[in-house]
């Protein structure tokens, strides 16, 4: 790349008189070299980071999301060895984001900076600049279009801002024209072609969204607990999660660095509140280009995956059901699940982490043969701390397995593997909209007029499901409307990983380095460390529905009181293993307080007909396993 931005490189004598001073732990300079270095099967730090070039270029979009007359265009801050002005090629690396001047990146929520005025930053998000430039990649940190120092108004997840990412890539393979700060044209001659996305959660999602293109030259992904169906990010089922026109308030969030983009941008989000829904919850013709999987069939790059399965921010259905659809169309892939929250693996899994992106990176974008498509494509995490590596997920010798909710008397009901014998037994409740989880669940074995309960005897031995469970309910409402809800439960000791502050804490040891340093700049971040709890239950996965949704999200059907109807509530995934002598808990209740943001004021009875309702589990082993875990058959 060539600009008057290179004006602004500090002379590698000067950064190093510097770096003696001010920053022992920079590596000293290096033996000039033009070619990227491979050992042991990975790129080796044979580029300076004190002396790489650093710029900033404004790239030409096709969208108007502020709609003033003028295309947006998007801030590229972008740093790439200085070897690269002596006829290196390198790839990309790019994180497109709209939060780098608000809420910040990363578990210390760093910031985007230019401490010295010079219109070049100074200060990186993440440890992707000191880690990869120096092992002869480049990284660009992109403004998303309404935010930070790109123009134009935020959409969330809309089709202007999906634009981004591949306007980006279509700049750096000489299809799309940038300019620098002086107004000057940027045109890059030293990329190898291939680009590559990461980042987490909205990032993730802009990573996929550029994926769902299929722009030539983005050659993978690694979206990390992305929402890739904006529906399913703030509704399940026809039920409202995430209401109070919750898109625009996230869009004043991220802009709020700028009144001034605000006061723009407001009409823009008046619209979205009016076309979002919020007052039903049901699929519109609006969620269509906030839905990735719709395009799927599109992708060209790899994907790599990368989720908590204890997200309760974005849910762990949004990798499954992305996983599916990568299976279908052949993508390559890879896939890690983590027993965590909305975390990145920097901070639950980190060595492994840098060391399987860097093999991931340089197989997809050096073109390194290191053999990281012949592993095993899955790393998941079943229990606290234990790893396991699999072909697939869910995890081959995965069967589904009906058990069957047979009725109790006034207490808790029984789980098997056949339906009772008796004739149709119904089970009523009334639905109570103030009642909390820890209310839902507790006491399972006494009676609660707000929920109904079924448990399986101590298990004989250990039982693992993994993939999603469904509940199947034929069930009636008092009313022409309900809300059901569904919990999965552990009961007995166990150990977990606490669901607070997303299952990690930032500890106080010596921080870690993770590539190389400038005197602004460093990749060093405090060590983060599980936050493991005994409990006597524990809640495994959870599920929503509108009984007036239970055919389809899009076309709302009112239920006839009194009326029977097949009501299938689908839980979020789980990889989760069941300990010897402890229970399952299966729970019905109808309005699910702390998962959906709406509830029903109605307070309808639902009636169910235990007979032939009964819960899907993904079991490993099957039905086979599931008898030798003791559940009755009989």
């Amino acid at each position: 790349m060539r600009g008057r931005s290179m004006r602004a490189i500090i002379p590698i004598g000067t950064v190093l008189a510097m770096l003696a001073v001010t920053a022992p732990a920079v590596a000293a300079q290096r033996v000039e070299t033009v070619t990227v270095t491979v050992a042991d099967g990975v790129t080796q730090p044979v580029f300076g980071y004190a002396d790489a070039i650093r710029e900033r270029v404004w790239v030409d979009t096709d969208v108007d999301s502020d709609r003033d007359g003028v295309k947006d265009v998007v801030r590229v801050d972008l740093i790439r060895p200085a070897a690269t002005e002596r006829g290196l090629k390198v790839p990309v690396i790019i994180d497109n984001s709209p939060y780098y001047t608000t809420l910040g990146r990363g578990n210390e929520s760093e910031l985007k900076a230019d401490v010295d005025g010079d219109g070049l930053l100074d200060r990186w998000p993440l440890f992707y600049d000191n880690y990869f430039v120096p092992r002869g990649y480049a990284v660009a940190l992109v403004d998303m279009v309404g935010t930070a120092g790109s123009t134009g108004c935020p959409t969330i997840q809309g089709a202007n801002e999906n634009a981004t990412g591949p306007a980006v890539v279509d700049w750096l393979n000489g299809r799309r024209d940038a300019h620098d700060s002086h107004g000057d044209p940027v045109v890059v001659d030293w990329h190898n072609g291939r680009s590559g996305m990461i980042g987490k959660s909205y990032d993730a999602s802009l990573a996929m969204a550029a994926a769902v293109s299929g722009v030539e030259g983005l050659s993978t992904v690694v979206p990390i607990a992305g929402p890739y169906n904006y529906y399913d990010y703030t509704r399940a089922n026809g039920i409202v999660t995430r209401g109070n026109n919750y898109l625009g308030s996230l869009a004043r969030t991220i802009t709020a660095d700028d009144p001034a983009r605000q006061s723009r941008c407001a009409p823009v989000w008046n619209e979205i509140a009016a076309d979002d829904g919020d007052e039903h919850g049901d699929y519109t013709p609006f969620w269509h280009e906030r839905n990735y999987l719709d395009d799927a069939a599109k992708i060209k790059a790899s994907v790599f995956l990368v989720h908590g399965i204890q997200d309760d921010n974005v849910r762990a259905d949004h990798f499954s059901k992305f996983w599916e659809a990568l299976k279908t169309y052949d993508v390559p892939r890879k896939l890690w699940i983590g027993r965590v929250g909305h975390v990145e693996p920097f901070d639950f899994r980190r060595d492994v982490w840098v060391d399987t992106l860097h093999r991931w990176f340089d197989y997809w974008l050096q073109g390194v043969d290191n053999g990281i498509t012949g592993e095993p494509t899955v790393d998941v995490e079943p229990s606290v701390g234990v790893w396991e590596r699999h072909a697939d997920w869910p995890i081959p010798g995965t069967g589904n397995v009906n058990v069957w909710l047979r009725p109790g008397a006034d207490s808790a009901g029984e789980l098997a593997l056949t339906p009772a014998k008796a004739a149709p037994t119904t089970r009523s409740f009334t639905d109570n909209p103030s009642q909390t989880e820890a209310t839902m669940i507790n006491n399972p074995d006494q009676p609660n007029g707000s929920r109904l309960a079924f448990l399986s005897p101590p298990l004989a031995e250990d039982l693992r499901i993994s993939g999603t469970p469904v509940v199947n309910l034929v069930a009636s409402s008092s009313l022409d409307e309900a809300y059901f809800g569904a919990i999965l439960v552990e009961y007995g000791p166990s150990t977990q990983n606490n669901r607070t502050g997303d299952g990690v804490v930032q500890t106080t040891l010596p921080e870690e380095c993770y590539g190389e340093s400038s005197p602004s700049d460093d990749g060093c971040y405090r060590p983060v460390a599980y936050r493991p709890t005994d409990v006597t239950q524990w809640r495994v996965t959870k599920g929503i529905r509108d009984g007036q949704n239970r055919d389809s999200i899009a076309a709302p059907d009112p239920m006839t009181p009194g009326q029977m109807y097949e009501i299938s509530i689908p839980l979020l995934p789980e990889d989760y293993v069941f300990s010897a002598g402890n229970r399952i808990g299966v729970v019905i209740v109808g309005s699910y307080r702390g998962y959906s943001a709406a509830t029903l004021a109605s307070r309808p009875t639902i009636t169910v007909d235990t007979k032939v309702s009964h819960v899907s589990l993904p079991v490993l082993g099957g039905q086979q396993a599931a008898r030798r875990a003791g559940i009755p058959h009989r």
